[in-house]
């Protein structure tokens, strides 16, 4: 991929209306920074400075603002959101620039577990939310994306853009071709948005029975009310529209008050636009 200014797109075609590097080795190449058009500034963390950054973002929105109940390791700083998996993961972040062109604040994050860090931690994050067996032979070229959020100031659909191009590009130039995460539905109701939610998601968009996973800590789905008239949230509408699918029911993480639907994405199931559009392909 070139390194050139991120494309303008309505944020609409993606998400709908409604809407470091570590501190370890790795052999994954890192692309250096780029810019958007938007004053939003798209690079790979660094150094820890910068991951730090984006865990206070992460507390922000995943403790503050939602609620989450975040353990966090002995000797962490405060306000700060961190686990076992940071330190092997690359994050990426997207800056606010300010008119003299300084770098601002970190307003957008997502992290990214490649496969041969994967094997140095022990697995992926959603191995310990799912049973991914069926999904062992995708393994030696599927990326795991986590923690991803925006500030709640930024949340127009210019900076999920931002993150999506970068991710492309990184996807493209280590030769990798699968995405896997979680797309997270709030539980503040008690459950019954996120039982709605997957009645209508596996109807259309449930993966073929040999991708399917299981949740260790299923939803309790059958005790929840599933025929609510609800419309999918913006960040999953778009998953959905770049191809995505959901691999099965949801778990349930009481920590961060959430269902977790297991989603996975795949480079050639992009849509042309798409391909075109983040791929220049």
């Amino acid at each position: 991929m070139r390194d050139l200014p991120l494309p303008t797109m309505p944020i609409s075609d993606l998400l709908g209306e409604s809407s470091r590097r570590s501190l370890h080795r790795r052999s994954a190449h890192v692309p250096p920074a780029r810019s958007v058009a938007t004053r939003l500034e798209v690079v790979w963390a660094r150094d820890e400075a910068d991951v730090r950054q984006a865990q206070q973002l992460r507390h922000l929105v995943f403790a503050e603002e939602m609620g989450a109940r975040l353990t966090v390791p002995h000797g962490s700083p405060a306000g700060h959101d961190i686990d076992m998996f940071d330190p092997y993961c690359e994050h990426l972040l997207v800056r606010d620039v300010s008119n003299d062109g300084e770098p601002g604040s970190v307003i957008g994050t997502y992290r990214v577990l490649t496969p041969d860090a994967a094997k140095r931690v022990g697995g992926l994050y959603s191995d310990t939310e799912f049973d991914l067996t069926r999904l062992r032979h995708l393994r030696p070229t599927m990326v795991e994306l986590g923690r991803s959020c925006v500030h709640p100031d930024h949340r127009s659909g210019g900076a999920i853009l931002a993150l999506w191009g970068a991710l492309a590009e990184f996807m493209d130039r280590n030769r990798l071709d699968t995405m896997i995460g979680c797309a997270s539905v709030s539980m503040r109701d008690g459950g019954h948005v996120a039982a709605s939610l997957w009645e209508q998601l596996r109807r259309q968009h449930l993966a073929p029975i040999e991708l399917q996973v299981r949740p260790r800590l299923p939803l309790p789905v059958e005790e929840l009310q599933q025929d609510l008239a609800i419309e999918a949230p913006a960040l999953i509408k778009g998953y959905l529209r770049c191809g995505a699918k959901v691999l099965g029911a949801p778990a349930w993480d009481p920590d961060f008050n959430t269902a977790d639907l297991p989603m996975l994405m795949r480079i050639k199931d992009l849509p042309a636009r798409y391909r075109r559009h983040f791929l220049g392909a």
